[in-house]
């Protein structure tokens, strides 16, 4: 049987304790589980292997190493091998025939047994911490294996970086093409840059890691599709949404209350587990507080989207294109034939926006105005709220690496107008079409059926939250 991996190239991960080996490999392999992550050193004490798969075939193999505790005394011990071992290589294979290699360098030896066993490495540095005699052990050491070393720098965004220093030493060893890779937050196109240079290093499997970068670039556009299919199944979903009600449940203030109260939770529940479905889709963990805690750490990442400060946020955030404020709250119903409809004004703040600006179609409202019923919707201004805040968890699930520890930030501009504005606009009249089909809310069953009509406006209303997504 041919062996699936044979061709896979083979990537050793190494470098100091603690400077970022398993997150860097969580980002790369989205692989949120992978390996443990800690702040406490040498959480990696074993070599542990995960494959880059590309249509089914392992691509490349990465290799997480422990981490270099001692390189300094080790490398004076390979000194007593010079007379026996003339190359570099030749010492390192010497020593880890040596009782050594098992017992004062055992860590050690662990890392160049897999140095030899590789095609190239990846040395990851954390650009925080100053250069130490420490660090030149440990490139020397890796340079005696033989095998073509990328730098990848670590933690460059942070202020404490001292990233033009370890350019220097690493320039006075040969290392020059060195890539910035955030594991937490990586660069936009990082990525194909850490294979593009790897492709320099490793000529021979250059139209190989070409293909890998393909695939990596393809994989992304298909889960940005994939997210904007998922937004607009909510953006047609929370328009079809309508709760038919007599007149006189409607003016009892305490009735009326349940009902908007049992709305806006129909609402939020439908949004949530798009947020779930997002989080999946990214290869992030629902309400994961371990790894990649979101906002409202210890539960979910939620919102209240009909309180008076989240309308007052993405008013600020949005800006005048989504005309949305906290001053919602008088919706006045549509006049017909002279009469009002009208019940709705009495609402006043306390519905928070939750209320359509409409009844449908003319026929709907002529049969619900003769049967004395009222129906609750959820407003256009609600729905830009939320749609802004499934389409921002998206935007910093771009960004974002598999091993962030902190909270996804809320970007906001202080002028206060952003195109979000006019792109919400934009996705909230696609899905109007829906405002008129109450049957075509999602039904809680498994297997809800949905009409064709149905599926082809979530197809017209991704066409609209694309380019919202692509703004990344």
């Amino acid at each position: 049987m041919i062996d699936p991996n044979a061709n896979s190239i083979r990537i050793a991960v190494v470098g100091h304790t603690n400077a970022g080996k398993t997150s860097l490999l969580r980002t790369l392999t989205r692989r949120i589980r992978f390996g443990d992550v800690s702040e406490r050193p040498g959480t990696t004490r074993h070599v542990e292997k995960i494959a880059l798969e590309v249509s089914g075939r392992a691509a490349v193999t990465f290799f997480d190493t422990p981490g270099l505790e001692d390189a300094v005394s080790l490398r004076e011990h390979l000194e007593a091998f010079t007379a026996t071992a003339p190359t570099p290589p030749d010492r390192i294979r010497a020593f880890l025939q040596g009782p050594e290699a098992h017992g004062a360098f055992e860590q050690e030896a662990k890392v160049l047994r897999a140095m030899l066993d590789v095609d190239a490495a990846f040395l990851v540095i954390d650009a925080r911490e100053p250069v130490l005699p420490k660090f030149r052990a440990e490139i020397e050491l890796l340079n005696s294996c033989a095998r073509p070393v990328l730098p990848v720098l670590n933690f460059v965004r942070s202020d404490a970086s001292r990233e033009p220093a370890w350019r220097e030493l690493l320039s006075a060893y040969g290392l020059h093409a060195v890539v910035r890779f955030d594991a937490a937050a990586p660069f936009v196109g990082a990525e194909r840059e850490l294979y593009e240079d790897l492709g320099t290093l490793l000529r021979d499997r250059r139209d190989q890691l070409t293909q890998v970068v393909a695939s990596l670039a393809a994989e992304a556009a298909e889960r940005r599709s994939a997210a904007a299919a998922r937004i607009a199944e909510l953006a047609v979903d929370t328009t079809a949404l309508r709760r038919t009600v007599s007149s006189g449940e409607f003016n009892d203030p305490e009735r009326r209350q349940k009902l908007i109260a049992d709305l806006q939770a129909t609402v939020s529940s439908k949004t949530q587990r798009c947020a779930d479905d997002l989080l999946a889709l990214y290869g992030f963990r629902d309400g994961d507080a371990d790894e990649a805690p979101l906002p409202q750490l210890e539960g979910r990442w939620s919102m209240d989207f009909f309180s008076a400060e989240a309308m007052k946020d993405a008013g600020l955030r949005l800006g005048k294109g989504a005309a949305v404020g906290a001053a919602v709250g008088v919706v006045a119903d549509i006049a017909l034939a002279g009469l009002s409809l009208g019940t709705a004004t009495a609402l006043g703040a306390t519905i928070g926006g939750a209320l359509s600006q409409g009844f449908g179609p003319m026929g709907r409202k002529l049969i619900n105005l003769m049967n004395d019923v009222q129906e609750l919707t959820v407003e256009d201004r609600v729905r830009q709220v939320l749609l802004a805040w499934l389409l921002t968890l998206v935007h910093a699930l771009e960004q974002r690496g598999h091993a962030a520890t902190g909270r996804i930030a809320t970007s906001r501009n202080p002028q206060g107008e952003t195109p979000m504005g006019r792109r919400l606009e934009a996705i909230v009249e696609a899905a109007e079409p829906a405002r008129g089909h109450p049957d075509w809310e999602a039904g809680l069953a498994t297997h809800w059926y949905a009409p064709p009509d149905r599926r082809s406006l979530v197809d017209e209303v991704a066409r609209a939250v694309r380019p919202a997504i692509d703004r990344t």
